[in-house]
C-alpha cells in the first residue's frame, strides 16, 4: 500500500565537522608515518589556514578542536608516557584557541568548536578569553566544555588526581552559570555608544557587577569584554554519563557522540532529548547530534579497503592502545598476548568487545593487539570503509536509527582524508539531498549556520543562557538580575 506523503520521513540537511586536535595523528596513531600525511605540521600557523579555507570551500558547517592537558600515560603503567611518545599519540598537543583567529582571518562562514575544561581554570578568565575570540572571529566560536578525564593532567595542576566524577559536573554547573552571568547579564547589549561630543566611550549605567557567590567560585564582576556578536559561544558538550547527559539536556546546543554503530548511540540520544523536554522545557529537536565517523572512501570498494588495510599496516598498535588507556583508564598490557578479553574479569572491557564483536564479525578473537588494531584507524568511532554511495549509505542508517543530526568528521591521513571527503562523499550527500549547497547564513554566527537560522547569533529562547540577557534599551532595573 502506498504511504502518504505525510507518512515519509524528510530528509535532514546533515551538520558535518571536522574532527581534529592540535597534534599528529589525532584518532588514528601512527598514521603520521603515511608518506603523504601532513598532521606533523600542526606547529606551523599555515597548516591551519590552508586546512580552514578546504574545509570552507565544501561549506563545512565546523572545525571542532578537541584538547588534553596530559599525557596518555595509563598503558603499561603507571604514569608511563613511552607509548604515547613514541608513537605520537595526542603528544605532542598544543593549545587549540590560539591557531582560531589566524583560520578565521582567511575564511568567512566556518565555525570553530574548541574544547576547554571547566575543572583547571577560573570562569572569569576564561570568559574573556572566549569573548576575545568570538570578536575576532566575527561570532564564529563554540565552545566545547568538558571536566577532563586525564589523571596526568590533574597533576600538573596541582592536584593528585582528578576530582570526582559527579563531583567535576557539580563544578561545571557552577562554572558554565558564572560565565553565562559574565556574557549575558554584565553588559547591556548597547553599553558602549563611542560618544565623542561627550567624551563617553562606554556608559556605565550599562554595567554591572554579577556579585556571584557559590560553593566554588566567587566572582563580582563585571565581564572585561563588551558583549561579542554570540555574546555566549555556541555550547558544546560530549559527556554521556548520567551527570554529564544532566549537564547536556540542560546546556548542550551540539552533542558529540561515538560508538561502532548506531544502535550504541541511540538509547544516549533519545534520553537526552526526552530530559531535555521534561526536565528544562528546551525543544528536544534543538540539541543537535553529532557523531564521530572517520570514513575510508575510495572510488570502488576494493580501491577503499586496499587503502584501509594500508592505513592499518601503519598504525601503531602501542598508540592505540595508549589512547584507550586514557579513555577508560584500563592498561590492557596486564593481558597476555593471545589472552580473549571477552572473558576477562572487567565489565568495560567485556561490553566494549561485544560491542564490535557485533560491528566487526569477521575478527574471530579479540585480544589486546586486535583491540590496538581496531582503534589505529579512526579511534573509538564508527569506520566505514567503502564508494561514497556505501559510506552515505552508513550514514543514513546512522540519522534513521539513532536520529543524529550530523557528523564530527575524523581523519585518517590530513588533509587526504578531507579532500577524499569533499572530492568523492560530499557530491554523493548533495545527489541525495543531505548537505547543503552553501551556507544558510552567509557571513553568519557559528550558531545561525548550526540552526540554518538567520538572526539566531544568541542563544535560543529555550536555552539557559538566555534568561540571563540584558538587551539594548533595558535599564538595569529592568534587566533580568542573576541569581546564585
Amino acid at each position: 500500500m502506498a504511504s502518504n506523503a505525510s507518512d515519509v520521513k524528510p530528509h535532514k540537511s546533515l551538520i558535518l565537522n571536522a574532527f581534529v586536535e592540535m597534534c599528529s595523528g589525532h584518532q588514528s596513531p601512527g598514521l603520521w608515518r603515511h608518506p603523504e600525511d601532513e598532521s606533523h605540521r600542526f606547529n606551523d600557523l599555515e597548516h591551519w589556514t590552508e586546512l580552514a579555507q578546504l574545509l570552507e570551500s565544501a561549506k563545512f558547517h565546523g572545525i571542532f578542536i578537541a584538547d588534553v592537558l596530559g599525557g596518555y600515560d595509563v598503558y603499561k603503567g603507571p604514569r608511563n608516557l613511552d607509548p604515547a611518545a613514541t608513537s605520537g599519540a595526542q603528544w605532542p598537543v598544543n593549545e587549540p584557541l590560539a591557531v582560531v583567529p589566524a583560520m578565521a582571518a582567511v575564511t568567512k562562514n566556518i565555525g570553530f568548536g574548541v574544547t576547554v575544561t571547566t575543572t583547571y581554570e577560573q570562569p572569569y578568565h576564561l570568559a574573556r578569553r572566549l569573548s576575545t575570540v568570538d570578536h575576532l572571529t566575527k561570532g564564529r566560536l563554540g565552545w566545547n566544555v568538558v571536566t577532563g578525564y586525564l589523571d596526568s593532567a590533574a597533576r600538573n595542576m596541582g592536584q593528585a588526581e582528578q576530582p570526582h566524577h559527579d563531583d567535576r559536573y557539580a563544578l561545571a554547573e557552577e562554572y558554565i552559570k558564572v560565565t553565562y552571568k559574565l556574557w549575558e547579564s554584565s553588559w547591556r547589549q548597547d553599553a558602549v555608544i563611542r560618544d565623542r561630543e561627550r567624551g563617553i566611550y562606554t556608559d556605565p549605567s550599562g554595567v554591572r557587577q554579577i556579585n556571584h557567590e557559590g560553593k566554588y567560585f566567587n566572582v563580582p564582576g563585571p565581564h572585561l569584554t563588551q558583549p561579542s556578536p554570540q555574546r555566549t559561544p555556541v555550547i558544546l558538550q560530549a559527556g554521556t554519563s548520567k551527570a554529564g547527559k544532566t549537564f547536556a539536556a540542560q546546556h548542550a546546543e551540539a552533542i558529540f557522540v561515538a560508538g561502532h554503530s548506531p544502535s550504541v548511540v541511540a538509547k544516549n540520544v533519545k534520553e537526552i532529548r526526552e530530559l531535555a523536554a521534561s526536565e528544562f522545557g528546551r525543544d528536544p529537536r534543538s540539541i543537535k547530534f553529532l557523531a564521530l565517523l572517520c570514513p575510508v572512501l575510495g572510488k570502488t570498494e576494493e580501491e577503499a579497503r586496499e587503502k584501509f588495510e594500508y592505513y592499518r599496516s601503519l598504525g601503531s598498535i602501542d598508540g592505540a592502545l595508549a589512547l584507550f588507556g586514557g579513555w577508560t583508564g584500563i592498561d590492557l598490557d596486564k593481558y597476555g598476548d593471545d589472552e580473549e578479553l571477552r572473558h576477562v574479569e572487567s565489565n568495560a572491557i567485556r561490553s566494549a568487545v561485544e560491542g564490535w564483536s557485533k560491528a566487526t564479525p569477521e575478527v574471530a578473537k579479540w585480544t589486546k593487539a586486535t583491540v590496538g588494531q581496531h582503534i589505529t584507524v579512526g579511534g573509538l568511532g564508527a569506520t566505514p570503509v567503502g564508494t561514497a554511495a556505501q559510506v552515505a549509505d552508513n550514514m543514513e542508517r546512522w540519522v534513521e536509527e539513532a536520529d543524529v543530526d550530523g557528523f564530527n568528521l575524523a581523519y585518517v591521513v590530513k588533509p587526504g582524508s578531507f579532500k577524499d571527503i569533499i572530492d568523492l562523499l560530499i557530491p554523493e550527500l548533495r545527489r541525495r539531498g543531505l548537505f547543503w549547497d552553501d551556507y544558510a547564513v552567509p557571513k553568519g554566527t557559528y550558531r545561525e549556520n548550526l540552526y540554518s537560522e538567520p538572526g539566531q547569533s544568541g542563544p535560543r529562547a529555550d536555552h539557559p543562557a538566555s534568561k540571563y540577557r540584558w538587551n539594548a534599551g533595558v535599564d538595569a532595573s529592568d534587566a533580568p538580575i542573576p541569581e546564585n
